[in-house]
């Protein structure tokens, strides 16, 4: 029986039940959504911090001792395969307390609608980011907005909360610290926290996309956005960072990475941040150079 027959079938039993269950949005669709929302097993990275989003698109869940912090919810659709996760791990969707937000794009944002609805979380992302979360579409001056279209859009999100550059996000003991890491959208936001386990203490970074991807006719060059990405990525570099993650796996090599749990935590790697950092200038360079060449 596959995830989505079994996850269907839950549904209709815990509706007949009548106890609240995860109702979806309609999905998104795009080029590469199907291949970024493929099932993958959930997985602890380190101590309070576990992976529960799908092969192509991260969410994050960090536990505390008063609840659940949830960090990006995939597209429309991933939102049934975070729950199913999370519930696999032993907990309840229902106990999130707070989701957090990289940034506004549909990938990253399109299920925390329905997660919203099944928890009652607030949600919580940058001052940028909040009037676009709560109208369900991309902000004018994002990079990847289109004038007169509705491409990128995305369910609207209720009880939003804009949090500042430096301040903190805290459920139970634990506090998340949002760093603004403007670029990829105006109101792209890294998140970083603490992780224990067995008297090892390490720090996380979630940190947000870089890289810089548009709509046609968007230079980074003569935008100025360049020089904002630019800088976002001495802000990463400059982060205290043993364990680095971002909202696509493949940006911290997961797969590779689950590879080798046999030889220790390979999550642990405190040049991951700088690693990413500087690879972001590289993209940086080719678009830059690619603009300049027309």
């Amino acid at each position: 029986m596959t995830k989505y027959l079994a996850g269907f079938l839950a549904f209709l039993l815990l509706t007949a039940c009548g106890e609240r269950v995860l109702e979806p949005d309609e999905p998104s669709e795009c080029d590469n959504c199907d291949a970024w929302n493929v099932p993958i097993d959930p997985f602890r990275i380190h101590g309070n911090t576990w992976f529960v989003g799908t092969d192509g698109l991260s969410s994050i869940l960090i536990e505390t001792d008063d609840g659940l912090i949830l960090i990006d919810g995939g597209l429309s659709q991933s939102a049934a395969l975070i729950d199913a996760n999370i519930r696999e791990l032993g907990f309840d969707t229902k106990d999130v307390r707070a989701i957090l937000i990289s940034h506004v794009h549909y990938d990253h944002v399109g299920g925390v609608a329905a997660l919203q609805r099944l928890s009652g979380a607030n949600v919580y992302t940058s001052v940028a980011g909040s009037s676009p979360l709560s109208n369900g579409a991309l902000a004018a001056d994002d990079p990847q907005y289109i004038e007169g279209s509705d491409r990128g859009s995305f369910p609207p999100v209720r009880k939003v909360v804009a949090v500042g550059d430096g301040e903190v996000v805290s459920v139970g003991s634990v506090d998340v610290k949002a760093v603004y890491t403007p670029g990829h959208t105006t109101g792209s936001t890294t998140w970083t926290w603490p992780s224990c386990a067995l008297n090892t203490c390490y720090d996380v970074v979630y940190a947000d996309s870089m890289s810089a991807v548009s709509a046609r006719g968007f230079e980074f060059g003569s935008s100025g956005v360049g020089e904002i990405l630019v800088a976002s990525a001495g802000v990463i570099a400059d982060l205290d960072c043993d364990i680095f993650l971002s909202p696509h796996p493949f940006f911290f090599g997961m797969h590779e990475k689950l590879e080798r749990r046999d030889d220790g935590n390979p999550f642990v790697n405190n040049v991951g941040c700088l690693i990413y950092a500087d690879s972001t200038l590289t993209w940086l360079e080719r678009r830059l150079q690619a603009e300049g060449s027309h």
